[in-house]
């Protein structure tokens, strides 16, 4: 049968446990600025730089899930990528992230339900040794057998 997936997507057939797949990203003042657009949470944490030097942060953070977006990009491009439905993702903040920070989002394989076609991942994000980031998700994997 033809695979008509896009380059890097991995089908439920070839994933295996253990497979891990990672991105990184500057976080720039404008993705923080174009985030607040777009979720229209334009908290002052993440835009002001006086109010969010008076918080627990001691400066300007970015927001949370412009941190666990990054590990959407790895699961929809990546593993398994092109295809994928998210079916749940938990998220624990650990750590804040600041503009400027090279961000490092992985996704590794914990489990696989070949017959639904689910695929557990052990997710997270770091800046440099710091974990600010970890969760779980559960996706739907594209299979070659629906193509």
């Amino acid at each position: 049968m033809l695979d008509n997936h896009a380059p890097g997507t991995i089908c439920i057939e070839d994933i295996e446990v253990g497979m891990v797949r990672s991105r990184q990203k500057r976080v720039s003042d404008r993705d923080i600025a174009l985030f607040a657009e777009v979720s229209t949470d334009h908290n002052p944490v993440h835009l002001d730089d006086d109010y969010a030097r008076e918080t627990i942060f001691e400066g300007r953070i970015a927001h949370g899930m412009l941190t666990a977006s990054l590990i959407s990009a790895v699961i929809g491009e990546q593993l398994p990528g092109h295809g994928t439905v998210y079916l749940s993702q938990s998220l624990r903040f650990m750590a804040p992230v600041r503009p400027g920070d090279l961000l490092d989002a992985q996704v590794k394989v914990l489990a696989i339900d070949h017959a639904k076609r689910r695929v557990t991942l052990e997710t997270l994000c770091a800046v440099g040794n710091t974990v600010v980031l970890k969760g779980e998700a559960l996706v739907l994997a594209p299979s070659r057998k629906f193509d």
